[in-house]
C-alpha cells in the first residue's frame, strides 16, 4: 500500500481539517486522515496510482497549502541559545515559522492601533472634536489588514458552502465597520462601533496566536526522540578505531563504546563487560550487567567498562526509531477535538445571517424607512458579534494556565482540557514518577560475628572506587553516618571489577568482595530478600552479610494516589521493573492494579487495551520509555523532572516533580474547562436573548454594542475567578 504524508498550511480550525479530509477521501481508492493539531495529512492510496502532486493539487483547490515534508536530517549539535526552545519555529533549523511570524506581526500591529481607539471611544475626557475620524484612521488597518486572515477564510469557506468561527468574526466586524462608516458620513458619527471592530479582531488574533504556538510544539517530541541517540561512533576498521557519523554505520560493523558514552545502535556485545544504564529507554532503575553475547540498545549509556559491539539494527530499524514511530502514530491517531465555539457556529452563524436579512426584509415590506430597516438588521448582526465568544476560551485559558504555572502545572492548550472531564483511569509509571528514580540502601543484613556498621563499612570501602549506582547508594549512606561531618571511607587497595559478578578489593589486609557469586550464602540466611536488588559482602571468601538497595518511593505519592481516587480515578501502576519490586511499591502507595515487566511498546499496548475496554485513560510518566504511552493516552501528564521527550509528548507537564501536582493538574484542567463552557454559554446567552429585541426594532445598534460589551465583561470576570484556585498542598496546610 502506497502512503503519502503531507504538511498542511492555512488551516484555522478543526472544521478545516475535516473539510480537507472529506475531499481527499472522495478520491477513488484513497483513505486519508488529516490532523489539525499536527497540521499533517496521511494518505493511503492502496493500488491506485495517486501521486503526491495529485493530493497537493486537491488540497490547494480548497484554498490551503500542502507540501511533502523534507527528509529527516542528522541531529544538529546542541545549541545553548534560546531560539530553538521557544516552540515558535523549527528547532532543528533554528528558523521561525513564517505563518507564526506573520500572525505575530498582525497581532502586534492590531494591539498598537486598537488601544488608542478604545481609549478615545470609552473615556469621556478624550471625546474631543472630530475624534471619530482619528478612530476611523486607526481602526481601518485593524479591520482590513489585521483581520484579513478571517476575511480570506470566510470567502474560501463560502465558496464551498461552509461557515466557521471565521465567518462569525468576518461578518460581525464587517457589519460594525460598515455601519460605522454609514453613521460617520451620514450624521457625523453619533453612534459608531469602530472600537468594537478593532477589539474583536485583536482579541481573536491573540487567541489564534496562542493556539498556533501550542500546535507548533507538537512535533518537538519526535525531534527530541530522534536527537537522543549518539552523533558519531568509533568503528573498528583494519584493526584501528575510526570516528564516523552514526548514519554511516552498517549491519555487521563493529564499534567501540567507552565508559560514559552512548551506544550508537542496537547490537550484540562481542568483547568486554560493563553495566549499561537503560533507564532512559526502559525505565528500569538498576543498570544491566552485560558481557559477550548480550544484546544492547542504541541511545543507552555505558556506565562501566569498554565494550566492543557488533551492529545488528541500524537507521529506521533500531529500537529508538521504532519508538519514534510509536509516538508519531499515537499522536496522529488521537481524536481531533473540535472547539465548542466552532461546533456551535455551524448553526449559529447562518441562523444569525438569515435573521438579519429577514429583519431587513420584513421592515422594508411593512413600509418602514430604509434607515430604520437597516438599523434593525445591523443591530441583529452586532448583537451576535463574537467578541465575548472570542474571549471565552483565551481568557479562561490564560488565567488558568497562569495559575497552573504558579502551582507547577503547565497546560499545553485548550484542546487538552476536554479530555480531563471524561478520564476515569490514571496509569502511573513507577520509576521517576511514583518513586524518585534514585537507588537508596533499603536494608543491611549482617552475618553472625558482624554488625550493621561492619558490613556497611567494608562494602563502602570497596564500592568507593566504583561508579555503579548501587555503589554510590552504599557509599552515600556510610559517608552520611553519625556526626555533622559524616564518616570517612576506609582505604582499599587492589580494586578490581569482575565482569558478571561484582567488585573486590583489599581492606584492612583482608580480601573483601561485593556482588553475587563470590561466596556461598548459608541456607536460610537471606530468606525474603529480593534477589534482583541484593548484593552480598564476602570477607576472605566467607559470607559477611548482604545489602539490599531499592528505588525509594516519593514521600508525596501515597497522598497523591488517595487524592486521585477522590477525583473518581482508578490508579494503575505500570513499570518495566520486576513483579516483586512493583507490587511492593504499589502496596506502599495504595495501588492495587499493578502491571510489571513491560517494555515501551507494551506500555502503549496496555493503554490501548484499557481504552478498548471503555476506559478513558490518563498516563503520568517521566522517561523516554513513556513518550509513546503519553501520546497514545487520552490525557498525558509528564513529570517536569523527567526527559524532554516525555514532556513534549504530554498534554500537561508537572514542573514541581511532586506527584500531587498531577491532582492539581486534573482539578485545574476540569475547573478551566468548566469556566470555558460557562463563558461560551453566557457569550451566546447575552446575544441570543437580545436578538429578538433587535429584530423587533426595540434595540438600536448602540444598545446592541452595550450588550456585547457586558457579555465581554462577564466572560473576563468569570475567567479571573480561576486566580483563586487552590492547590491540594495549600488545602493540606501547605504540607
Amino acid at each position: 500500500m502506497a502512503t503519502i504524508d503531507l504538511d498542511i498550511t492555512g488551516m484555522t480550525c478543526a472544521s478545516c481539517a475535516n473539510r480537507i479530509e472529506r475531499k481527499l477521501n472522495k478520491i477513488d481508492g484513497v483513505s486519508a486522515s488529516v490532523n489539525y493539531a499536527t497540521e499533517k495529512a496521511h494518505v493511503d492510496s492502496g493500488d491506485v496510482p495517486v501521486t503526491a502532486a495529485d493530493v497537493i493539487a486537491t488540497v490547494e483547490k480548497l484554498g490551503y497549502g500542502a507540501t511533502v515534508p523534507a527528509p529527516p536530517r542528522a541531529a544538529a549539535p546542541a545549541r545553548d541559545d534560546a531560539a530553538g526552545a521557544t516552540g515558535d519555529g523549527d528547532p532543528a533549523a533554528g528558523a521561525e515559522d513564517p505563518e507564526l511570524r506573520t500572525l505575530r506581526q498582525r497581532l502586534t500591529g492590531a494591539v498598537v492601533l486598537t488601544v488608542p481607539v478604545m481609549l478615545i471611544s470609552m473615556i469621556p475626557l478624550l471625546h474631543f472634536p472630530n475624534r471619530q475620524w482619528i478612530c476611523l484612521t486607526l481602526a481601518s488597518p485593524v479591520y482590513v489588514w489585521a483581520g484579513w486572515p478571517f476575511h480570506r477564510a470566510t470567502l474560501l469557506n463560502l465558496r464551498h458552502g461552509q461557515v466557521t468561527m471565521d465567518t462569525l468574526i468576518s461578518v460581525g466586524t464587517t457589519a460594525a465597520y460598515l455601519w460605522s462608516l454609514y453613521a460617520l458620513f451620514s450624521d457625523g458619527g453619533a453612534h459608531i462601533y469602530l472600537e468594537s471592530t478593532a477589539a474583536v479582531v485583536t482579541f481573536i488574533l491573540a487567541g489564534r496566536y496562542v493556539e498556533k504556538r501550542a500546535k507548533h510544539r507538537a512535533g518537538d517530541a519526535l525531534r527530541a526522540l530522534t536527537e537522543l541517540g549518539a552523533r558519531d561512533v568509533a568503528v573498528i576498521r583494519d584493526g584501528r578505531e575510526v570516528r564516523v557519523p552514526v548514519d554511516d554505520l552498517t549491519v555487521g560493523a563493529r564499534f567501540v563504546v567507552r565508559p560514559g558514552e552512548k551506544i550508537a545502535t542496537d547490537g550484540t556485545v562481542v568483547d568486554g563487560a560493563s553495566a549499561v544504564d537503560e533507564s532512559m529507554l526502559t525505565g528500569e532503575s538498576v543498570p544491566r550487567e552485560v558481557g559477550p553475547g548480550d544484546t544492547v540498545t542504541g541511545a543507552t549509556v555505558n556506565a562501566g567498562g569498554r565494550l566492543v559491539v557488533e551492529a545488528v539494527r541500524v537507521g529506521r530499524e533500531t529500537r529508538l526509531a521504532q519508538m519514534a514511530r510509536l509516538v508519531e502514530e499515537a499522536q496522529s491517531g488521537k481524536a481531533r477535538v473540535q472547539r465548542l465555539a466552532d461546533r456551535v457556529s455551524t448553526w449559529f452563524v447562518p441562523t444569525v445571517i438569515v435573521l438579519a436579512l429577514a429583519t431587513l426584509a420584513v421592515w422594508l415590506l411593512t413600509g418602514a424607512a430604509v434607515e430604520q430597516a437597516f438599523t434593525a438588521g445591523v443591530a441583529v448582526l452586532i448583537i451576535a458579534c463574537p467578541c465575548a465568544l472570542g474571549l471565552a476560551t483565551p481568557t479562561a485559558l490564560l488565567v488558568g494556565t497562569g495559575r497552573g504555572a504558579q502551582m507547577g502545572v503547565l497546560i499545553r492548550g485548550p484542546e487538552v482540557l476536554e479530555s480531563t472531564r471524561a478520564v476515569d483511569t490514571v496509569v502511573l509509571d513507577k520509576t521517576g514518577t511514583v518513586t524518585t528514580g534514585r537507588m537508596a540502601l533499603a536494608d543491611v543484613r549482617p552475618a553472625a560475628g558482624y554488625d550493621h556498621d561492619d558490613v556497611l563499612r567494608l562494602a563502602a570501602a570497596v564500592e568507593a572506587s566504583s561508579e555503579h549506582p548501587v555503589a554510590r547508594a552504599v557509599v552515600d549512606v556510610w559517608t552520611a553516618g553519625s556526626g555533622a561531618d559524616g564518616r570517612d571511607v576506609p582505604v582499599s587497595t587492589g580494586f578490581r571489577n569482575v565482569p558478571g559478578r561484582g567488585v573486590e578489593a583489599t581492606v584492612d589486609g583482608r580480601r573483601v568482595t561485593v556482588g553475587r557469586g563470590f561466596v556461598d550464602v548459608p541456607d536460610g540466611a537471606v530468606e525474603g530478600v529480593p534477589v534482583d536488588t541484593t548484593v552480598h559482602v564476602g570477607v576472605d571468601d566467607t559470607w559477611a552479610g548482604c545489602l539490599t538497595v531499592a528505588d525509594t518511593v516519593r514521600p508525596d505519592s501515597a497522598q497523591a494516589v488517595a487524592e486521585l481516587r477522590g477525583l473518581g480515578l482508578r490508579p494503575v501502576l505500570l513499570t518495566g521493573d520486576n513483579a516483586r519490586v512493583a507490587e511492593a511499591v504499589g502496596e506502599a502507595v495504595g495501588i492495587d492494579d499493578v502491571i510489571s515487566g513491560v517494555m515501551p511498546e507494551d506500555k502503549v499496548d496496555t493503554v490501548r487495551r484499557l481504552q478498548s475496554g471503555g476506559a478513558v485513560v490518563a498516563v503520568i510518566g517521566d522517561g523516554v520509555n513513556d513518550a509513546a504511552a503519553l501520546a497514545q493516552a487520552d490525557l498525558g501528564l509528564a513529570m517536569g523532572t523527567g526527559t524532554d521527550v516525555a514532556i513534549e509528548a504530554a498534554d500537561l507537564t508537572l514542573v514541581r516533580g511532586d506527584l500531587r501536582a498531577a491532582v492539581d493538574a486534573v482539578r485545574l484542567a476540569r475547573r478551566t474547562l468548566g469556566t470555558i463552557k460557562a463563558n461560551l454559554f453566557w457569550a451566546f446567552a447575552y446575544n441570543v436573548a437580545a436578538i429578538p429585541l433587535a429584530a423587533l426594532g426595540l434595540l438600536d445598534p448602540m444598545i446592541a454594542g452595550l450588550a456585547m460589551a457586558l457579555s465581554s465583561v462577564f466572560v473576563v470576570t468569570n475567567s479571573l475567578r480561576l486566580r483563586g484556585f487552590r492547590s491540594v498542598v495549600d488545602d493540606a496546610g501547605r504540607a
